[in-house]
């Protein structure tokens, strides 16, 4: 007893603090019965209190039907006083369901005198009024081997709580959810025969021993202990300090009484001139406080101590909204005890800033009026009415304003940014430092993730974590032992890990997000331009993203427009009429649309236009049920939804609004009253098409035309075929035919196995959801091709090469009625979509549709391949494509190391696999097995192909390990593709003879498609992080390297230091991109471009470029530096400079010799330099001159004729253009070598030679002017009047300084018209060899100029100081 006592005590504390729950980790398979049965014989005292999981495989078969269901998983919990063994039978309800009465009746349980009974379970629903015990005593009196019970409806339906039933012998009992009890229920209703069998899971709590109960026991009294401690500390400090402060204050006091005592007093009347306006008085006003006030201290504030550092890390990491500001403006009324806020401020100019407004504009307001009370009231009015007008105009836009304005400007406070960085959400989380998690707040920002953390006085510099999203490669949720869910973030090589959140999967799709948006933003401008909302980044908000990506994935999921909007998600059961049962799923509800998906969303999906819906009803208010009826004598029932009756109204009234005149005069029926009379009525007609159509736009598929079939003279291929149309119809019998049909696993293996020929079209038109956008525009396919025939352009000179080469071996595109079909589609397409216009592939991947669709069909299903399912394939960039093949490079790495591991490099896959995404495989397969591979991508999307693409390099592996280059891998690949074969298809032999022909060279053996395609569909390929992805595949060293390698060879500079140079150009080129919305390089960045060649930046962007990096940036005429330097390199004058021109100008000023400097100095101080003398600000227009030609060049491209010969002129200069020699420079005028002069003073500004440099450039200036002066005697020495000589400055400093300031030296007053009147004909000049000439002779200078730049500190600060730089512009 005395050795059981203290372990009797520590398990009665775990008991209270850990409860007998279950465990939340689940298993994933039961362990054998007979170690489950072991356990519970040896079972231990203690382990009562543990918790054993029941494994349940619930079956269940319509009577009369060989076809049965099957659902497995641990979805059960034994009771407490439960026997752990197993147990099976039929399930059966009593009636009531509740089985309070011990005489409650099974009336479907077998008879109990059976000789041999039928072993069965009860199904009991809790509740009732009575206990466990007595359920469990009631199924057992009638020979039930076991009770299993099914909670309550409240909550999620899923909970599962631990029964006690004492008393109930050795009857098996267990308790599942809500809804999986309701589940089984109906399915029981509906009449199928339902079988449970019960095996014993795993047991929870078994770690829960003496040793561990201990030690968790005592860190709990530690841990408390020392939180007690420190409370117990900070209150005695805080009484401390409030003693001492009292004390001080009375001190202080008593001063404050001794020093008004010698003060004089007057008693002032009205009329003194001490009242007046004009006095100058000082009231001095003592402020009262109440006893043991305490003022808390800001973060910015000084604190001594440990405790000071504890709360100001306490303060940072909770943000409290209570934390009183270092300074603040309160208002309080006479005789009041309660102070207002009106401002507050961090620092005191700020709050002067704030003082200064109030005596402006509020201030002399007061006078007006008479109370006190109403000067308060009108003091809130107006402090309350700014903040509401700010609040308009603010990006605040979330449910709690102003916290979420205290969050926003703590993050312009700490992170610097430019005001248009716009604040989406923050959260509350973890950064860890290697082992070590620093505490803080992680700020979303439309552009950059930012994170901030204060502990122990000290701000963490990763406190100030900012990370363009541009720069993620990588973004994932990651687990290990340290970190059981955590974020990761990988930009530039570079691991961040982020934990501790509240909601890691809410917070982590909103990265995902922001991070693809930020991507998406440079190289998806067409979905910018069209979407408002995106194309301002300022208005994106945390909802609303949230509610796009749901309403993305809708429309993904469902093949809807993408302007559908999803509006409301019901979670409900759906009756299945060719099962008889019901099925769980969500109900999504958009504006035109009722779509559900059972929840594996494999099991049953359907989508139900409200444009085909006659009537909803309520079906039954007792199971909250309705019924949606639509056209074709068909309706579906839904069942279990909370707010049935508003959805109902909700339904009826979109109904109404959709429904368009055509329908409406056609429907006659305003309700449907016997609605349930058709959930067994399977029949439905098959699609119709549009009527209203063109007299130039074919009616018919052009297989039918070319292929007619022969029902007389049927072989055996045509036999599988009829057997194929027999199966679909019959299918189409049980899950009836057109939109509103049900989507099930049959329906995807019939597609595998290949959809008839007579159907293709009609299915390949609903199940890509092209038959929505036809049925939404009736007659708009004639409309367009009428309007677009006889128009000519880039994209129908194309089409026109290529109409031709659309699949030249088919007799349908061997005469002129495929080929003007083929026209009529690619043309009418080009003239919907002009931003696409035309792109190779399309013509073969439209003309296979003509094959199998009508013309206007095939017109709506290009519309879906381009638009909606492959976005972005069809372009001048193909980026969609680009991605896509990024995803394949990681599968491939994923599923095929070892194939990763051969090749040297995985561009090989991008270049092999670009056909076949862009043509669904058409172009390498035989057509008559490309149609498979079609068929498959209308129903599952991209995945198909990414599936088929790994299955292809998965059944080649072994021989492309063999490969020794990338040609024999093409080899071996095409020589697979002709091997593919289609045994079941009924093509005519003459359409197949591009595959037959080759059966005897093919090395392989014949490979099925139907077989290829059922392996494809055991890879679990996914596209996430597509963006991403490619961003990752563009952003890799190999690719830089090899770029900055071109640029190397032509500069100076080091590869890491150029490396490190790209970073910064490329990083001001998104900065610009983000933050101005008509920024010049985001309108002309062209991904499709070389790597090196897609980034510019123009003049504002180099100006600040060059004040981070130039050498000469601390010249006081730097600005006008940065813009002629920026017009200098500017040679194609379009307002943008690339990366190479920007690394050659700076690469003069870093290592170029002193002639070369010289050079560029002497440059930018003749035209295009200095094109406008007195434009001397920071302005970066390019004057003009250079404003007229770019405005020529950017506006209206592809309008009025291009001089080809002058480009190709311009180009061969290009080519044959040499160094530049110094003799070819032209002459530097008089003003160009005043403001020269005024150049080079300015670059010595602070140097440690200055005053040497300045003897030095004015002796040279000196020499100049005198050389000049000899020069124009020796050549016209009748030309100079005595007086008019050029000035010469003084060879001392002071006459240096005097030349920088503009200031004449020499020159008479009274001669200055006289200089004016012969400026012309006296104007003097200097060649480069002059100027080169004369500074080589002062050493000084020499040195200044060809002293060395710190290359690597340059781009240090750079780098530091970049974002700060941006955000003041």
């Amino acid at each position: 007893m005395r050795a059981s006592s203290p372990a009797a005590l520590l398990w009665a504390l775990g008991w209270l603090l850990w409860g007998p729950g279950p465990s939340p980790f689940p298993s994933l398979r039961p362990p054998p019965s007979s170690s489950s049965s072991s356990s519970s014989s040896s079972l231990p005292a203690a382990s009562a209190q543990a918790v054993w999981t029941a494994w349940l495989n619930v079956s269940w078969r319509l009577p009369g039907r060989n076809e049965s269901f099957w659902s497995a998983g641990e979805s059960g919990v034994f009771g407490q006083d439960s026997p752990l063994r197993r147990a099976e039978g039929a399930l059966v309800a009593p009636d009531g369901l509740d089985a309070c009465s011990p005489s409650a009746n099974f009336s479907g349980a077998p008879p109990a005198a059976a000789a041999a009974p039928t072993p069965w379970l009860a199904l009991i629903r809790r509740g009732g009024g009575c206990t466990f015990s007595e359920k469990i005593q009631a199924a057992a009196r009638r020979g039930a081997a076991a009770a299993v019970i099914y909670n309550y409806a409240g909550g999620t339906g899923t909970d599962i709580q631990t029964m006690t039933h004492p008393g109930t012998g050795n009857t098996v009992a267990i308790m599942i959810s809500y809804l999986k009890g309701k589940e089984i229920l109906h399915r029981m209703e509906s009449g199928f025969q339902v079988t449970m069998v019960i095996e014993v899971g795993k047991r929870h709590g078994s770690w829960m021993n003496n040793y561990s109960i201990f030690f968790v026991s005592v860190s709990f009294f530690i841990v408390t202990a020392a939180t007690v401690g420190y409370f117990i500390f900070y209150s005695a400090r805080r009484l401390r300090l409030a003693r001492a402060q009292n004390r001080r204050q009375k001190r202080l006091k008593a001063d404050a009484k001794k020093a008004i005592g010698r003060l004089q007093l007057r008693t002032l009347k009205q009329g003194d001139k001490e009242t007046g306006p004009d006095a100058d008085n000082c009231a001095v006003c003592i402020e009262v406080y109440k006893p043991n006030d305490v003022r808390r201290r800001g973060c910015g504030e000084e604190s001594g101590g440990l405790t000071g550092l504890l709360v100001g890390t306490l303060d940072a990491v909770l943000d409290s909204t209570s934390k009183v500001a270092p300074f603040r403006i309160l208002h309080q009324t006479p005789d009041s005890q309660v102070y207002w806020t009106i401002a507050c401020g961090t620092n005191r100019e700020e709050i002067t800033a704030h003082w200064n407004w109030l005596e402006e504009n509020v201030m002399k307001t007061l006078s007006v009026f008479d109370s006190n009370e109403d000067i308060t009231s009108f003091v809130h009015g107006k402090i309350r009415g700014l903040i509401a007008e700010e609040s308009k105009g603010s990006l605040i836009k979330e449910e709690d304003p102003e916290r979420f304005r205290e969050a926003h400007m703590k993050f312009g406070k700490c992170f610097g940014l430019a005001e248009q960085e716009k604040l989406v959400t923050y959260y509350s989380c973890s950064y860890w430092r290697g082992r070590v998690p620093c505490q803080g707040w992680l700020y979303l920002s439309t552009n950059f993730l930012s994170f901030y953390s204060f502990l122990l006085g000290a701000e963490s510099k990763w406190g100030h974590v900012i990370i363009l999203r541009f720069y993620f490669s990588e973004l994932e949720k990651t687990s290990n032992v340290i970190l059981t869910e955590s974020i990761h973030v990988c930009s530039r090589g570079e691991d961040h890990y982020f934990s501790m959140f509240l909601h890691i999967s809410e917070t982590f799709l909103l990265m995902e997000q922001l991070a693809l948006y930020a991507v998406r933003r440079l190289f998806d401008k067409e979905t910018f331009e069209d979407d408002p909302v995106l194309c301002d980044p300022l208005q994106i908000t945390k909802r609303g993203l949230e509610n796009r990506a749901h309403s993305e994935q809708f429309c993904a999921f469902f093949r809807l427009p993408k302007e559908e909007i999803l509006q409301e998600v019901h979670e409900c059961f759906l009756w299945v009429p060719f099962s008889h049962y019901n099925t769980l799923g969500k109900m999504c509800v958009s504006e035109n649309y009722v779509c559900f998906a059972s929840q594996d969303g494999s099991l049953c999906c359907i989508i139900i236009p409200l444009r085909e819906v006659i009537a909803v009803e309520v079906a039954d208010p007792a199971s909250k049920a309705i019924t949606i009826a639509v056209r074709g004598q068909r309706a579906f029932r839904f069942s279990e939804l909370r707010d049935f009756e508003h959805l109902t109204a909700k339904l009826r009234r979109k109904c109404q609004a959709s429904t368009s005149p055509q329908h409406s005069a056609a429907t006659e029926v305003a309700s449907f009253p016997n609605a349930d009379l058709l959930l067994d009525d399977r029949e439905g007609p098959p699609m119709a098409s549009h009527k209203d159509s063109s007299k130039t736009v074919s009616t018919e598929a052009l297989m039918t035309v070319f292929h007619p079939q022969d029902a007389e003279n049927l072989d055996s291929k045509m036999l599988k075929e009829k057997m194929k149309e027999q199966s679909w119809n019959i299918l189409f019998i049980e899950c009836g035919r057109g939109v509103g049909m049900f989507r099930t696993r049959k329906t995807r293996d019939l597609i595998v196995r290949g959809i008839p020929e007579v159907l293709r079209g009609e299915l390949w038109l609903l199940f890509s959801g092209a038959v929505n956008d036809m049925a939404a525009n009736p007659g708009y396919y004639a409309e367009v091709v009428e309007r677009s025939l006889g128009t000519c352009t880039l994209a129908t000179d194309e089409i026109e090469r290529d109409l031709r080469r659309s699949l030249p071996e088919h007799p349908a595109f061997q005469s002129d009625t495929g080929i003007s079909a083929l026209r009529r589609v690619l043309t009418a397409y080009a003239y919907r979509n002009p931003k696409i216009g035309y792109c190779q592939a399309m013509n073969i991947l439209t003309s296979v549709l003509l094959l199998y669709a009508k013309e206007e069909e095939a017109f709506w299903l290009l519309v879906a391949v381009c638009e909606r399912m492959l976005p972005d394939y069809f372009n001048r960039r193909i980026i969609g494509a680009l991605v896509d093949q990024a995803v394949f490079e990681d599968l491939i790495r994923d599923y095929l190391p070892q194939l990763t591991e051969h090749m040297t490099d995985m561009t090989f896959f991008s270049s092999v696999s670009l056909s076949w995404f862009l043509t669904l495989f058409i172009s390498v397969l035989p057509i008559e097995s490309a149609v498979n591979v079609v068929d498959c991508f209308f129903y599952d999307g991209i995945k198909a192909v990414l599936q088929l693409g790994l299955a292809v390099l998965d059944y080649n592996v072994d021989r492309l390990l063999t490969c020794k280059d990338d040609a024999e891998a093409v080899t071996v690949l095409n020589r697979f593709f002709d091997s593919v074969t289609n045994k079941d298809s009924p093509l005519p032999p003459a359409v197949q003879q591009a595959s037959s022909g080759n059966e005897g060279k093919s090395p392989h053996p014949k490979v099925d498609i139907t077989d290829l395609i059922r392996e494809s569909n055991e890879v679990k390929a996914t596209a996430s992080n597509c963006w991403l992805s490619w961003d990752r595949s563009l952003c890799s060293s190999d690719t830089l390297i090899s770029e900055l390698r071109v640029v190397s060879q032509e500069v100076k500079i080091s590869p890491s230091n150029l490396e490190e140079l790209y970073e910064l150009f490329k990083r001001e080129h998104f900065l610009s991109c983000y933050w101005t919305l008509d920024a010049p390089a985001l309108k002309h960045h062209d991904p499709s471009l070389p790597y090196l060649e897609q980034y510019h930046i123009d003049c504002q962007q180099f100006r600040i470029l060059y004040h981070l990096l130039s050498p000469w940036a601390d010249c006081t005429n730097r600005d006008s530096l940065a813009l002629w330097t920026f017009r200098l390199v500017d040679e194609n004058l379009d307002g943008l400079i690339n990366f190479k021109e920007f690394a050659s100008v700076l690469d003069v000023m870093y290592h170029g010799s002193f002639t070369h400097k010289l050079k560029l100095l002497f440059k930018l101080h003749i035209p295009p330099g200095e094109e406008n003398k007195n434009n001397n600000n920071n302005n970066c227009s390019a004057g003009p001159s250079l404003s007229v030609l770019r405005q020529f060049l950017l506006s209206h491209p592809g309008k009025g004729k291009i001089d080809i010969q002058a480009y190709l002129k311009q180009w061969q200069d290009e080519l044959l253009k040499k160094e530049e020699n110094i003799k070819d420079l032209p002459r530097m005028d008089q003003s160009q070598f005043i403001q020269f002069s005024k150049t080079l003073y300015n670059l010595f500004h602070g140097d440690a030679e200055e005053e040497l440099l300045y003897r030095a450039i004015a002796t040279v200036t000196s020499l100049l002017l005198r050389m000049e002066e000899v020069g124009r005697k020796l050549q016209n020495p009748a030309s100079l009047v005595e007086g008019q000589a050029p000035p010469v400055p003084d060879s001392g400093a002071e006459g240096g300084r005097r030349l920088q300031e503009g200031q004449s030296t020499s020159l008479p007053e009274g001669k200055v018209g006289a200089q004016r009147q012969s400026k012309v004909n006296h104007e003097w000049s200097f060649a480069f060899e002059q100027i080169l000439a004369s500074l080589l002779n002062e050493p000084v200078l020499v040195r200044f100029f060809e002293r060395p730049v710190d290359v690597k500190a340059k781009l240090e600060n750079a780098k530091a100081t970049q974002l700060k730089a941006r955000a003041q512009v």
